[in-house]
C-alpha cells in the first residue's frame, strides 16, 4: 500500500473524540424540498403528547435545531424532522418538524419523504403493496398510505388533518406594494395565498429573490393587522407563510403555486399543507367538488396532487380532509459533529 493509500485509509476509520457530540441523519427529498431526518444522537425529548416535546426542544435544544438546519452544515433553505414516539397508541411514530426559524405544526413534504424512508430503510414493515403509516404531528393525527413495489414506494399520499378557510376575499395594505388582496387558509399551518399576477411576480426560480422579498412584507402586514386563531391549539396561531398561485408552466397540471415560509424560506416543492389549504379554498368557492383532482406544480416543476376526500365540521369551520400526493427519494447518510471548541457550532444563516 502506498502512502497516500494509507493516509486515505486512516481518514476512513478516525473519530473525532469523546467529548464531541454526534449526531446521524437520513437525507432526503420530495419533489426537491430537503428533508434531514434526525435517527441517532439527539438527546432524550421529554414530554408526553406533540406540543409538549416540540415546546421542550424549543426551550431546550433548540441550539441543536440552528447547528443543524444553519450553516456549515445546512443553508437558508435546510429542513429537517426528528422522529419522536407516538402520542397515540394506534400511531406508527410522531415527528417534529424543524426549518431556518423554528419548528413547523405539519409538513406535507415532510410526511412524504419520512413515510418513504420510514419504509425503505424498514422502520417499519415493508411487506404490502400498499401500506397504511399513521403519524402524530403537532397539528394532530395524519394518515399516510405508500404504493410499494418490491421495497421501493413509488408513491406517498396522505390524508391530512382538517383544513379550513380562515378568511376570504381579504385585503390589507402592504409597504411597497399598497392593497393586496388575499384569502387565509388552514391546511396544517396557516397560510396567506395571493395571486401571483396581482402583487406582479414570476413562480420561476428567475423571481427567487423577489419572491422571497414580496412574501414575507406580505407576510408581515397580515400578521400585523390580523389575529390568526385556531380553534383547538393555541400553539398553531401564527401564519406560517404566503403562497402564490398562478398558471401552470407544466403540460398535465392545473396550477402552479410557490410558499415562502419561516423566514423567508422557498419552498422547492408545491408544499403539500399548502395544497390542502388551497383544496380548503377552492372547495369552499365551489371550484372543485369531491375528488376531482388539482395538479399543482412547484417552483422547479415538481408535482404534487391535492383534492378533497371528505367535508368535515371543525369547531365553528366548514372544513375538509384534503388528500395529497407525490414522491421522495433517500439522498444520503450523514455522521455531523460538534466540537465544544468551535465558535460557531450553533450555526449561522445568510440569506
Amino acid at each position: 500500500m502506498d502512502n497516500l493509500e494509507w493516509r486515505k485509509k486512516a481518514l476512513k476509520i478516525w473519530q473525532p473524540p469523546d467529548d464531541w457530540q454526534k449526531i446521524t441523519t437520513i437525507e432526503a427529498h420530495s419533489a426537491g424540498e430537503p428533508l434531514r431526518i434526525l435517527i441517532d444522537g439527539f438527546p432524550e425529548i421529554k414530554g408526553t403528547t406533540i406540543l409538549e416535546r416540540r415546546r421542550y426542544v424549543k426551550e431546550n435544544y433548540d441550539f441543536l435545531r440552528t447547528a443543524l438546519m444553519w450553516e456549515p452544515r445546512g443553508h437558508a433553505d435546510m429542513y429537517g424532522c426528528i422522529i419522536t414516539p407516538p402520542e397515540n397508541p394506534d400511531s406508527d411514530f410522531g415527528v417534529l418538524f424543524l426549518h431556518n426559524e423554528g419548528y413547523s405544526t405539519m409538513c406535507g413534504h415532510g410526511i412524504i419523504a419520512v413515510t418513504t424512508v420510514a419504509l425503505e430503510t424498514d422502520l417499519l414493515p415493508n411487506n404490502r403493496p400498499e401500506k397504511m403509516v399513521k403519524i402524530d404531528t403537532p397539528a394532530g393525527l395524519v394518515t399516510a398510505f405508500a404504493r410499494i413495489n418490491g421495497k421501493r414506494v413509488e408513491s406517498v399520499h396522505f390524508l391530512n388533518v382538517p383544513s379550513f378557510v380562515f378568511a376570504k376575499d381579504e385585503k390589507v395594505d402592504v409597504p411597497g406594494l399598497g392593497e393586496v388582496n388575499f384569502d387565509i387558509a388552514f391546511g396544517g399551518a396557516f397560510y396567506a395565498l395571493v395571486q401571483a399576477d396581482e402583487v406582479n411576480v414570476g413562480l420561476t426560480s428567475a423571481s427567487f429573490r423577489e419572491l422571497i422579498d414580496k412574501g414575507m412584507v406580505i407576510k408581515q402586514a397580515v400578521m400585523k393587522n390580523f389575529d390568526i386563531i385556531h380553534p383547538f391549539r393555541s400553539d398553531l396561531n401564527f401564519l406560517y407563510g404566503t403562497i402564490f398561485i398562478g398558471s401552470p408552466l407544466e403540460e398535465g397540471s392545473d396550477s402552479r403555486n410557490v410558499c415562502i415560509f419561516a423566514e423567508g424560506e422557498v419552498d422547492r416543492c408545491p408544499t403539500g399543507t399548502g395544497v390542502s389549504a388551497r383544496m380548503a379554498l377552492h372547495y369552499s368557492r365551489g371550484e372543485i367538488g369531491l375528488n376531482e383532482p388539482l395538479v399543482i406544480e412547484s417552483i422547479i416543476g415538481s408535482k404534487y396532487t391535492g383534492s378533497v376526500v371528505e367535508a368535515v365540521k371543525y369547531g365553528p369551520y366548514d372544513a375538509v380532509i384534503p388528500r395529497v400526493e407525490g414522491t421522495a427519494h433517500i439522498t444520503g447518510k450523514n455522521e455531523f459533529w460538534i466540537d465544544p471548541k468551535d465558535p460557531l457550532k450553533r450555526g449561522f444563516i445568510l440569506r
